[in-house]
């Protein structure tokens, strides 16, 4: 009985410092891991501006191959996601941007085929204020 409690005692101690190893982890988001997309070239297609009043513009159009940026001229921190919520699967492209605190810009990846590509704030994903798209043609 004594050597299963130490074995116990192991596995629970190992999972304390290793949590990543024993299913742990955590983290804000839940999309399954993806390829990430080509790294942007050249300049941004388009940018959007996130401002204490919303996402400025809310669409904008690109060519495939392209990337976007975004900058974030709030005064909150916001986490730029791909629909839809809180899979983020529909454009993984999107998800490159992440958190971005106030000031703070980053570009897509490039996007790789022709399509609507809906974004939210992760972490305030009923605001509409904060929703747009990315019209990939």
């Amino acid at each position: 009985m004594s050597g299963r409690f130490a074995i116990g005692a192991i596995l629970a101690l190992a999972c304390g410092v290793t949590p990543v190893n024993c299913g742990g982890g955590g983290g804000s988001r839940s999309a399954p891991p993806t390829a990430p997309s080509p790294p942007p070239q050249g300049p941004a297609a388009a940018t959007i501006r996130i401002t204490p009043a919303g996402v400025e513009p809310r669409e904008v159009a690109i060519a495939v191959g392209q990337h976007v940026m975004f900058v974030n001229e709030s005064n909150v921190r916001r986490d730029v996601s791909s629909n839809p919520h809180p899979l983020h699967t529909d454009c993984p492209a999107i998800n490159q941007v992440g958190v971005l605190t106030p000031g703070q810009s980053r570009a897509t990846g490039a996007f790789t085929q022709a399509r609507r590509c809906g974004f939210h704030d992760h972490d305030d994903p009923d605001n509409a204020a904060v929703q747009g798209a990315i019209v990939v043609q």
